[in-house]
């Protein structure tokens, strides 16, 4: 038969005898065509020429000269990015035509890319099933790339390769983030509508519609947003401010992403208002009748007026004075006649133990010696209030903690008298207001830094640097007096063992000196004539007159000259 594979080769011996060979004449190929059917004929030389045949069966034995072969050289794939772990990502298929052995094959990953993700996967090496076994996500990895190999069984092993494609589809899996790249505050309260508060940025690691964000603030006013560029927002003042209302915002700002369902993200801002003095003090009536007793006492209390600023700090720190408009017509000046005590401020820490020292008030008395000798009295609140003022040092302290139920603010008047005959007094209002520790800590700073006042009583705010200050002037106050004390001692001690002959008193000048628990002064009076010593003092004071001692008659007889000294002198 015809053939393009096999040919004859034919070798004669005799006239009747010939070998004949099946030569290949090409390479054959079992996968193409694996049986070759011949039929060979033999015709001899007579007439009519008979012919003889015999057919030919040629079975093709299999070699591994073909590869698995995938059907698709690229697979493409797509998951959401909320796939669990074991979902079936693709099912790659390859065939070998070969047979026996060289036919079977198995199934591997090869690669992956990005690299590194290779532990993502899994792949039946058998049926050719590519598994997750991890998580994916779209903000990380949207496309994956596997590298798939089937390799058979052959000698030599051969192989085949296709790559499989997997694009992770987003899902609405991040909420909007809203951060705070610039804040400005506090805001003054008379600050202008447009005023720029704060600059934030928004972003959403989603896409397309999930990742489309609108925002807003909460609540709508005195505040709004302003988009500047992509994913950038101003917060701005969109109303006027006033302090005295509100003094203080809790603004969220609030974003909302376009996925189904949507998700929401928000960031709160904490705007306080700082205080502008927009406010003037304001008394409760605009006319107060008072009826006053004729021959008071100066310094007697005619009435007490309140008047209120809302403003804080040194913008709400009212002081009083007495307006002198409408005079004429035979009237006399107001402040020729009355005065007006101012209230002076003061700052406590709530929990502050007691004897904590919170205020300091100095009074000056014009006068000297006895009759400039102050006390300080508390003469409102009466009975056990949270406060207690020191008897000659001013000193305002917490006679127990402070407790909440001692109210916002106390109000506190302490009256000044000196010692002389009769005693006079003067007052002071002290507003002591209850503030957190840091805030009586900042309040303290601020009235030690302020100017200080005209009138003739003042106050230090404590404690803090204040408080320090006092201390060591107290020291130094301890040791005066201790070496004024020991002069003292020394000075009594010195008049009772001298000799008294030696003394002699007459006219001259002389020097009182006068030491005590607050102080010393000293003044001159003539025609004094003797030493005197006054024990058991009730006030503790000691006083010394020098003597002026005349010269001596010249020669001896100067010494028979000299007066007894005086009965006084004894005592």
């Amino acid at each position: 038969s015809p053939s393009e594979h096999f040919t004859l080769d034919v070798k004669s011996s005799d006239e009747n005898r010939k070998s004949l060979f099946l030569v290949l004449a090409m390479s054959l190929d079992r996968e193409t065509m694996p049986v070759h059917m011949l039929v060979l004929t033999a015709s001899d030389g007579g007439r009519p020429s008979l012919t003889g045949t015999m057919e030919l069966v040629i079975s093709v034995l299999d070699a591994n000269d073909n590869a698995p072969q995938f059907n698709q050289s690229v697979y493409k794939v797509q998951l959401p990015e909320s796939a669990t772990d074991g979902t079936l990502v693709a099912r790659v298929n390859a065939t070998d035509p070969d047979e026996g052995s060289n036919k079977e094959f198995c199934y591997s990953i090869l690669s992956s890319i990005p690299i590194g993700n290779r532990e993502l996967f899994t792949i039946n090496s058998k049926t050719g099933e590519i598994r997750l076994t991890g998580t994916l996500d779209f903000e990380d990895v949207r496309l994956h790339e596997l590298q798939i190999e089937a390799t058979d069984k052959g000698t030599p092993p051969l192989s085949g390769h296709c790559s499989v494609e997997l694009e992770v589809l987003d899902m609405n899996d991040n909420a909007p983030e809203v951060w705070v790249t610039s804040l400005s505050v506090p805001v003054p309260e008379d600050a202008s509508v447009g005023t720029v508060v704060a600059l934030l940025s928004v972003s959403d690691r989603d896409s397309g519609a999930n990742g489309r964000v609108r925002c807003w603030v909460w609540p709508a006013s005195p505040f709004g947003l302003e988009a500047t560029f992509a994913g950038s927002y101003s917060l701005v003042l969109r109303e006027a401010l006033d302090r005295e209302r509100v003094s203080e915002y809790e603004v969220e700002v609030r974003a909302e992403d376009g996925g189904a369902p949507a998700l929401r993200g928000r960031r709160g801002l904490r705007v306080p208002v700082s205080d502008v003095n927009d406010n003037a003090p304001a008394f409760a009536q605009a006319v107060y009748t008072v009826l006053a007793r004729e021959n008071n006492a100066a310094g007697a209390e005619l009435a007490r007026l309140w008047a209120r600023d809302p403003d804080e700090a040194g913008n709400g720190r009212v002081s009083y004075s007495v307006w002198e408009g409408g005079v004429g017509g035979g009237w006399r000046p107001a402040s020729s006649y009355v005065s007006v005590s101012g209230t002076l401020w003061a700052w406590a820490a709530w929990g502050a133990p007691a004897g904590q020292v919170v205020a300091k008030i100095r009074a000056v008395d014009a006068d000297s010696g006895y009759n400039a000798w102050l006390r300080y009295e508390l003469w409102e609140p009466r009975g056990k209030g949270p406060f207690r003022v020191g008897l000659y040092s001013g000193e305002v302290s917490t006679a127990r903690a402070l407790e909440e139920a001692d109210g916002p603010r106390q109000r506190l008047v302490i009256v000044v008298r000196d010692h002389g005959e009769p005693a006079r007094s003067a007052t002071a209002t002290l507003s002591v207001s209850l503030v957190e520790a840091a805030e009586a800590a900042l309040a303290a700073a601020a009235g030690s830094s302020s100017s200080s006042s005209r009138s003739a009583a003042g106050v230090e705010i404590g404690p803090g640097a204040a408080s320090a200050a006092t201390n060591v002037w107290l020291v130094v106050a301890i040791c005066a007096v201790s070496s004024l004390f020991l002069l003292a001692v020394v000075l009594y001690g010195a008049s009772r063992w001298a000799p008294r002959a030696a003394v002699l008193s007459g006219p001259g000048p002389t020097t009182l000196v006068c030491a005590s628990e607050v102080g010393s002064w000293s003044y001159s009076q003539r025609h004094s004539r003797s030493l005197c010593v006054a024990d058991g003092a009730g006030k503790s004071d000691l006083m010394v007159f020098s003597p002026n001692f005349p010269p001596p008659p010249p020669g001896p007889a100067a010494k028979d000259a000299q007066p007894e000294p005086s009965a006084l002198l004894d005592t």
